[in-house]
C-alpha cells in the first residue's frame, strides 16, 4: 500500500485486498482522509483484534519498512508509530474519536466472538462471557469463564451427563446431549465443562469433600494404576477414556491450588484418596514467591499472582523487546491500551519483569522449580529440548500427593511399569515421596528424555531401570516375562501424548483418533494386560 501524498491510497500492490475490507466495514472511506500516518494508526489498531496475519507498508515519518502485523505486536508498532510522530502533538495517552473507539470496540467484540464459536462454543454463551468479563478480556479468559459458569451451574462433568448423580454435585442433566451423537463417533471439538474450583477430591489444608467413591470391581488392584492427560480436552474425550479404564470418573486438578502456575489436568487412577499427604516443604504458591527478584520490577498494572499454564516454548526475544521499547517511550504509566496488550502477551508466554520495563521468559530450571523437578534436571540437552521436554511433563508436587497413599503400603520398595514416562515425572514424585523402586520399566520414544530419566537415576537410585523406546513393542509375551521375572508390577502410571487433545492445537485436534493421541489405547492395553496375567498368578 503506497501514498501519492494526495491522502489517496494505491491499491494496485500485494495490500489491496486489506484496504479493500478496511473501506468495506467503514473504517476509511474510499479518498482516504485524515493523511497516511493517522491512516496507519488506525489500521494498526484495528488489526491488533484481528487473527489474520497480514502485512502493511509503514509510511510513517520513521521511515520503517514492510512489517509483519500480528496479535501481539500491533499495539507496539502503533506506540513505535506515535512516538516518531510526537512533533504532531499526538500524545501516547490520547483517544481517539469516538467513532474510532467505537468501531473498533464492535469489531473486538465480534471477533473475539467469532472466535470462541470457532472453538465449540454456542454463540449465546460467548456472548454472555464478554458481558461478563468485558471485550478487553482475552479469548483464554472469556473461554475459561464459559468453562466455569457451565461448572457451578450444572454440578456435574459434562462428559458424566447421562448419571443423575455423581461424586460432585449429584444433580440431575441439565444440558441434553448432543443430538445426533453416535456411540463411537468422533470426538467433537466441543470442549467440556469442568469443576470449579479444579481441586478433585481433596487438596492439602482442606478437608477430605463429601465423596461417594466407589470403584468397579474390575477397577481394583493390583496393580494399581494412574493415568493423567490435559483436562480441556475435546468433548467426549474423558467419557471414552473413562469407558475405556473401567468406567472410573476423572479426578480434575489444576496445579495452580498447589504452585505458582496453572496446569488443569485430569486423573483417572484407582489409588484411595484418603490419608494422603503433601510433599514438604510445600512449593512457593505467588510468583513473589517463587522468584522474589521479580517484585523490584512488577508494575503496579500487572495484576498477576500466577503463571498460566507452562507450555513447550517460549516468546521470541523480538517480542521482549517490543515490550520494552513501547514502555520505554511512554512517559510515566503507559496508556491503558497499551497496559492491556501487554499484559496478554505476557500472560500467553508467562513473561516476567526482570528489570525496568524489561520482560523475559522464564529459564528452564526456573520451569523446574514450578513443576517439582530438582534443579538442573534437564541440564545438558538442548534448550528447545528442554522447554519441550518440562511442557509435556507431570506435575511432580501433584502426582506424589496423590500417590502419598503408596508409601505405608509399600514399605520395602515397590515394581512400577511407567509408561510414556518422558522425563520422569513419576519417578521424582516416588522418589520425593521416600518411595523405593526396586525395578522399574520405562516406556519412552524420545532419546533426549531418555538420557535424562537415566542421568537422573544412575545419580540418585539403587534399582533396575529397564528402558523400551516403543510402547507398541510391549506386546503380552514381554509382559509376561517381565513380570515372572521380577513378581509383578505394583503401579502402572502415565499419560500419554496430548498433541490432539490440547486446546492450542488448532490443526490437528482430533482426540483420541489422532496420530498421537491414540496411543491411549496402548496404555488401556497394556493395563488390561497386565491384570489379566497377574490375575492369573
Amino acid at each position: 500500500m503506497a501514498n501519492h501524498g494526495d491522502g489517496k491510497i494505491n491499491r494496485t500492490g500485494p495490500s489491496a485486498s486489506l484496504v479493500e475490507h478496511f473501506v468495506g466495514v467503514g473504517l476509511i472511506k474510499e479518498n482516504g482522509d485524515g493523511g497516511t500516518e493517522s491512516l496507519l494508526e488506525l489500521l494498526l489498531t484495528y488489526k491488533a483484534t484481528s487473527n489474520e496475519p497480514s502485512s502493511v507498508d509503514n509510511c510513517s515519518a520513521s521511515g520503517c519498512g514492510p512489517r509483519t502485523v500480528d496479535k501481539n505486536s500491533v499495539i507496539l508498532a502503533n506506540c513505535d508509530a506515535q512516538g516518531a510522530d510526537r512533533s504532531s502533538n499526538k500524545d501516547l495517552t490520547s483517544d481517539d474519536s469516538s467513532d474510532e473507539d467505537f468501531q473498533q470496540d464492535m469489531s473486538q467484540k465480534d471477533e473475539k466472538i467469532e472466535s470462541l464459536v470457532r472453538m465449540g462454543f454456542p454463540k449465546d454463551e460467548a456472548e454472555m462471557a464478554v458481558v461478563r468479563c468485558g471485550q478487553d478480556a482475552p479469548v483464554y479468559v472469556l473461554a475459561d469463564f464459559i468453562y466455569t459458569s457451565e461448572a457451578s451451574e450444572d454440578g456435574y462433568y459434562g462428559n458424566f451427563s447421562e448419571h443423575e448423580d455423581n461424586s460432585y454435585g449429584g444433580r440431575k442433566e441439565k444440558r441434553k446431549r448432543l443430538e445426533g451423537a453416535e456411540e463411537g463417533s468422533r470426538d467433537s471439538d466441543e470442549p467440556m465443562p469442568l469443576p470449579n474450583p479444579m481441586i478433585g477430591y481433596n487438596l492439602p489444608n482442606q478437608r477430605l469433600r463429601s465423596v461417594d467413591r466407589c470403584l468397579p470391581s474390575k477397577a481394583i488392584g493390583p496393580p494399581f494404576f494412574y493415568y493423567e492427560n490435559v483436562a480441556i480436552a475435546p468433548k467426549g474425550v474423558w467419557t471414552k477414556i473413562s469407558r475405556f479404564l473401567y468406567d472410573i470418573q476423572p479426578e480434575f486438578v489444576d496445579s495452580r491450588f498447589l504452585c505458582a502456575a496453572a496446569r488443569k489436568r485430569g486423573y483417572i487412577h484407582n489409588l484411595p484418596i484418603k490419608n494422603r499427604s503433601p510433599l514438604l516443604p510445600l512449593p512457593p504458591r505467588t510468583i513473589f514467591e517463587a522468584f522474589p527478584r521479580t517484585k523490584k520490577w512488577w508494575p503496579t498494572w500487572d495484576p498477576r499472582k500466577q503463571l498460566n499454564c507452562l507450555l513447550t516454548n517460549v516468546a521470541k526475544p523480538k517480542m521482549m523487546e517490543q515490550i520494552h521499547c513501547a514502555l520505554a517511550k511512554c512517559e510515566g504509566p503507559p496508556p491503558r491500551r497499551v497496559q492491556k496488550y501487554v499484559l496478554e502477551t505476557c500472560r500467553e508466554g508467562n513473561l516476567v519483569w526482570v528489570g525496568l520495563n524489561k520482560v523475559a521468559h522464564l529459564e528452564p530450571n526456573e520451569m523446574e522449580l514450578l513443576l517439582g523437578f530438582p534443579k538442573d534436571h534437564t541440564r545438558g540437552i538442548a534448550m528447545t529440548e528442554r522447554y519441550k521436554s518440562l511442557g509435556n511433563s507431570f506435575h511432580v508436587d501433584t502426582v506424589a500427593y496423590h500417590l502419598s497413599v503408596l508409601r505405608d503400603m509399600f514399605p520395602h520398595g515397590m515394581n512400577v511399569l511407567s509408561l510414556f514416562s518422558g522425563i520422569g515425572g513419576a519417578e521424582v514424585a516416588l522418589h520425593r515421596l521416600g518411595i523405593r523402586m526396586k525395578t522399574v520399566v520405562s516406556v519412552e520414544i524420545s532419546e533426549v528424555n531418555r538420557f535424562v530419566l537415566r542421568s537422573w537415576w544412575d545419580q540418585t537410585q539403587t534399582g533396575t531401570l529397564i528402558e523400551i523406546a516403543d510402547v507398541q513393542s510391549l506386546t503380552s509375551e514381554r509382559l509376561e516375562r517381565f513380570i515372572s521375572r521380577i513378581g509383578g508390577f505394583d503401579l502402572v502410571i502415565g499419560g500419554s501424548p496430548c498433541n490432539n487433545l490440547a486446546g492450542r492445537n488448532r490443526f490437528s485436534r482430533d482426540g483420541l483418533e489422532g496420530e498421537h493421541s491414540s496411543l491411549f489405547y496402548h496404555y488401556s492395553r497394556i493395563l488390561d494386560t497386565v491384570k489379566s496375567i497377574m490375575d492369573r498368578k
